[in-house]
């Protein structure tokens, strides 16, 4: 059976200081095996890559965003850092619906040859067309824990001398993604998503994009609209600094949580 499928879910989304401000939207996201690709878009109608569809997925708008494989490109950046590598890359992000869309976080589960989970790259995406990865070794727990120090300008809204924690679920039946994130005197924001998995059919695509309407009018239109109520309630903009120099932060297992 593919490993690839579709994971309709719920994401939360809760700013706790200085001022409260919480969101819940239904959503599906694709996990997507990189050794798959050819065969989804051979084998479903609903579904391309790099070409217009219902529901789609452009290499392109990942990794360094040229024309060498999103895998490829991964398995060369756990080559760097020394990680274990050479078995399955899956990677949980939104989809682009009718040739649109956008992904505040894309995460990538990082296999060893005999299967077990080897890293976790999280590749984040802002507003202003830039993106940066976070890649963490990890171990083969049912719940992974992560943590490092923020290093990308994302919102607007948030300083950078914040540190994130991640508590993650695999794909399996259910995946769940859960990102906490501290300042020196404690929580300033929680989000998560949590889904339950579905077979990758034409079917179930084409379920998916009539339960989720509000993904075709698209994700960067919910977060401005989520924004201006952030300003409205006087939260202060926070000057966006260069972007890192580096394109992905290698966290050295002493920095991961246990």
């Amino acid at each position: 059976m593919p490993a690839s499928g579709i994971y309709p879910g719920l994401v939360t989304h809760a700013r706790l200081k200085p001022r409260v401000h919480k969101l819940r939207y239904r959503i599906f996201m694709l996990l997507l095996d990189l050794d798959e690709l050819e065969t989804l878009d051979r084998d479903l109608k609903l579904f391309s890559r790099a070409r217009f569809n219902l529901v789609g997925f452009d290499p392109r708008r990942h990794g360094d965003g040229s024309d060498t494989p999103l895998k490829a490109q991964v398995e060369a950046q756990l080559a760097a850092a020394g990680i274990a590598h050479g078995g399955p890359v899956r990677m949980l992000a939104m989809p682009r619906i009718l040739g649109t869309g956008f992904n505040p976080l894309t995460v990538y589960y990082c296999h060893r040859p005999d299967g077990a989970l080897s890293a976790i790259l999280y590749e984040v995406n802002n507003t202003f067309g830039e993106r940066h990865s976070y890649l963490i070794p990890a171990d083969n727990a049912p719940v992974v824990k992560q943590a490092c120090e923020k290093g990308f300008y994302v919102s607007p809204f948030m300083d950078m001398d914040l540190s994130y924690a991640f508590r993650m679920r695999p794909p399996g039946d259910e995946v769940q993604v859960f990102v906490d994130v501290d300042d020196a005197e404690g929580r300033v924001l929680a989000a998560g998503f949590t889904g339950r998995r579905q077979d990758m059919t034409d079917r179930n695509l084409l379920k998916a994009w009539i339960a989720h309407p509000w993904m075709t009018l698209g994700v960067v239109a919910a977060i401005h609209w989520e924004a201006l109520f952030i300003w409205l309630k006087g939260e202060k903009i926070r000057q966006r600094p260069p972007k890192p120099e580096w394109s992905v932060t290698v966290v050295t297992p002493a920095t991961v949580a246990g």
